[in-house]
């Protein structure tokens, strides 16, 4: 058998409610840690003299005992652990694990018996239930009743609120009332608070941030007295979980954080954190109201009768003498401005996150302390309203996120170090550099986020791929494509590439075409809604069908033979997010399959090119290549013919303003839409018969001169 024993998931009875955790036998002491609070129960060896084990509701438990009168119960044991727990502590701590019955008979008539902390019910000396006096909150009395009532723990789903004890009269004893007896018995015992004697020291008028006002603060040996001018607190010093001492980012300024289970409350609103303000400027002198000799005896040098110095160390230094606690203070932590914290919001308000030695606590709205034990994962996301912030994402074990939001980019590489250095699990491990060179970067390395910018892109991706209207690759169509501009000017620069990339043959032409359209607009300058119609109808009456279709690209070969075994692993998937899933698992491939689709895909692009030139030795595509060029000869007779009309008709007409004829020629000449044409033709039909008499007047004059 082995120097230590441990077991996980022991759970142990907190006011009503089971609180898991972890326990620990060795030689030297019996340690029990909880996982919800991370408060560490420790019991020296030498001090255990009783050792139980009982079938309890979840399973089996122990209940230890110690020589000064504490009782601790643990439970969540197995039957097959008995043997070895009690062959340990007949070992090492020279102590029989005794089993102990429990009295199920469901009476309700018995012995109250009074053992240390602990009221038990005993049915025929077999104990029925125990009641810990420390969860007692009153004790009332009345003609042979006792009426116990509890601490309510917020955690419960049932609480119970009272207990009522029938006390029968006593015959022997007539000195004392059983009542008063039972009654004084339970309240030597109970955590009720009562204000008795004079306090220790008094701070006057302290800024207290939650709960907000200014209180009086009165230290008793055994709680805490918060008297404000709405509200009174009374916090017992075995509710103090721990103590902090954080420095404001302004230098200027200290919070003292006291950690509270179970909470301080105020009707529904419950205060986990008590939180105070104080200047670092302001100093105090302050005289304990005890003799120096129960001072050195009590607090052991911790503090002196009289002391005087910064009210923040002050308060400090008394309440750890009386709570017996450390004080938390940041550690080597150091942000990009020098301040040992870092400003962040957090659910809409904006606090300071301090990273710790052993986790992290934000102040000060809501107040929130997490231990690195506790933290499952972290994730540095995108900023959800400006490129010059970012995210830090907590996510507990207990499946719980904390989102710390609008924290300065530049804290990003000082965080990432610190949870870097205390090994904690990162999502997005490996996008620092990323960080510092773009944002968006770190971001898009969460898996579990949905970008529907990206499934879009794949998507059109896909599509254009399909309809055989894309660049070489699917890569550089995307690059030539930005799905997020809604201009249309860059929709048509993508067309005219995609023209060029269908026909390589006629990549001058197009170039012609759009040097003469250019030429067209100087003169007058048309709304532009007018002009983009056009030009991807006449587009899609260039684009050649008769020829062989461009071949796919490795990727596609691999996502058309990949489809049908995506869409029956995953039923029910959408087009979208196939694309997505196919994207994981091409970028998964090993390099050897990912060459066999590139041989393929290569092997196609021979086989387009061998069947592109003999398209073309057979005459393919020059029907269209012909029809481009009448056209555009046409088109420059026609120009010529009506600028020479135009120029007769200027002289004819002389100054005349309202003769535009050259205006609707040069509109028509920039529109290669036959419909356009015929309807401004229709528009000036006046004007052009205008113009042939103007061109047939010269001729018949010069006829009569010969």
């Amino acid at each position: 058998m082995g120097d230590t024993l441990e077991f996980n998931e022991i759970y142990q009875e907190v006011k009503g409610s089971w609180n898991d955790g972890r326990l620990r036998f060795s030689k030297q002491n019996v340690v029990y840690k909880s996982s919800k609070t991370g408060k560490v129960d420790s019991i020296p060896a030498s001090e255990l003299n009783l050792a139980q084990w009982r079938r309890v509701c979840l399973g089996h438990g122990i209940k230890l005992g110690t020589s000064s009168g504490h009782v601790y119960k643990y439970d969540g044991f197995r039957d097959t652990d008995f043997e070895k727990i009690s062959e340990f502590f007949k070992t090492n701590y020279k102590l029989e694990l005794a089993e102990k019955d429990m009295c199920v008979k469901g009476w309700n008539w018995g012995t109250a018996k009074f053992s240390g902390p602990l009221l038990s019910f005993d049915v025929n000396d077999n104990t029925a239930f125990e009641v810990p006096l420390s969860n007692v909150s009153q004790c009332a009395t009345g003609k042979n009743e006792v009426t116990l009532e509890f601490h309510q723990n917020d955690d419960t789903e049932v609480s119970l609120m009272e207990v009522r004890f029938y006390v029968p009269p006593s015959q022997s004893d007539e000195r004392q009332d059983p009542v008063e007896a039972f009654a004084q018995s339970v309240l030597s015992k109970a955590d009720v608070i009562q204000a008795t004697g004079d306090a220790v020291c008094i701070f006057k008028e302290l800024q207290c941030l939650t709960p907000r006002g200014r209180y009086d603060i009165r230290i008793y040996p055994t709680f805490l007295h918060l008297h404000g001018k709405t509200f009174d607190y009374k916090i017992p010093y075995t509710t103090v979980l721990r103590l902090f001492l954080l420095p404001h980012k302004d230098q200027r300024q200290m919070f003292f954080v006291i950690s509270l289970d179970p909470p301080i409350k105020q009707g529904q609103t419950r205060y986990h954190f008590l939180i105070l303000l104080f200047s670092k400027e302001e100093d105090i002198s302050l005289t304990l109201n005890m003799s120096e000799e129960d001072v050195e005896r009590r607090f052991e040098g911790k503090l002196s009768k009289n002391m005087s110095g910064s009210l923040y160390e002050m308060v400090s230094r008394v309440m750890k003498a009386l709570v017996n606690r450390k004080i938390t203070v940041p550690g080597n932590f150091q942000g990009h401005s020098g301040a040992q914290c870092i400003t962040c919001s957090y659910k809409a308000s904006s606090g300071l996150l301090y990273p710790l030695e052993r986790g992290f606590i934000y102040v000060h709205k809501p107040p929130v302390h997490l231990r690195f034990e506790e933290i499952s994962c972290v994730n540095f996301a995108r900023g959800t309203t400006t490129t010059r912030s970012f995210d830090f994402e907590i996510e507990t074990k207990q499946g719980n996120q904390y989102t710390f939001s609008s924290i300065e980019r530049e804290e990003y590489g000082k965080l990432f170090d610190f949870v870097n250095a205390k090994k904690l699990n990162i999502k997005n491990r490996g996008f620092k550099e990323g960080m510092k060179g773009n944002i968006d970067e770190y971001s898009d390395s969460d898996e579990d986020q949905h970008d529907a910018y990206l499934e879009r892109m794949k998507a059109e991706g896909k599509i254009r791929e399909e309809g055989n209207d894309s660049d070489e690759s699917d890569a550089e169509s995307d690059e030539s494509f930005n799905p997020g501009e809604e201009d249309d000017d860059i929709a048509e620069e993508y067309d005219s590439n995609a023209s060029a990339s269908d026909s390589s043959e006629d990549g001058d032409d197009s170039e012609d075409d759009s040097a003469k359209k250019k030429k067209a607009k100087k003169p007058k300058p048309v709304k532009e809604k007018k002009e983009r119609k056009p030009r991807k109808e006449k587009k899609k009456k260039q684009k050649d069908t008769g020829g062989p279709k461009r071949p796919m690209s490795a990727y596609m070969l691999w996502l058309n033979s990949s489809r049908e075994r995506i869409k029956s692993e995953n039923p029910g998937i959408s087009i979208t997010e196939i694309s997505k899933k196919a994207g994981e698992m091409w970028r998964q491939l090993g390099k050897d399959e990912k060459e066999e689709w590139d041989a393929k895909a290569g092997e196609a692009k021979r086989d387009y090119d061998k069947a592109k030139k003999e398209y073309k030795e057979s005459g393919g595509g020059s029907a269209s290549v012909s029809k481009k060029e009448s056209k555009k000869s046409g088109g420059k007779k026609d120009e010529k013919k009506r600028k020479s009309a135009g120029g007769d008709k200027d002289k004819d007409r002389g100054g005349n303003d309202s003769f535009k004829s050259r205006e609707f020629i040069e509109t028509s000449e920039s529109s290669s839409d036959s419909d356009h044409k015929s309807k401004s033709k229709r528009k000036k039909e006046s004007d052009d018969d205008e113009e042939e008499e103007a061109m047939t007047t010269p001729a018949s004059s010069e006829e009569e001169s010969d």
